[in-house]
């Protein structure tokens, strides 16, 4: 193999290495975000269930209020 066939050969290699490394971060960024929403989702959750409010209904029994605080 001559010195312009080796130097092609070595350039192919690092562009595929480069695409696994960004294959492999692109991963780790989906990762990261899917993550981070569902901690965000658990924190507004939370945050909806501990909040003060009231309930009112009306059924057959009449008007029942509870409330939360």
């Amino acid at each position: 193999m001559n010195y312009l066939g080796a130097n092609a050969l070595c350039l192919n290699n690092k562009r595929q290495a480069s695409g696994v490394f960004m294959n492999r971060n692109g991963l780790y960024a989906v990762i990261a975000i899917l993550l981070v929403a569902v901690v965000a989702f658990a924190i507004y959750t939370y945050q909806q269930q501990n909040r003060p409010g009231v309930e009112v209904r009306l059924d057959e029994q009449g008007i029942s209020i509870d409330g939360n605080g």
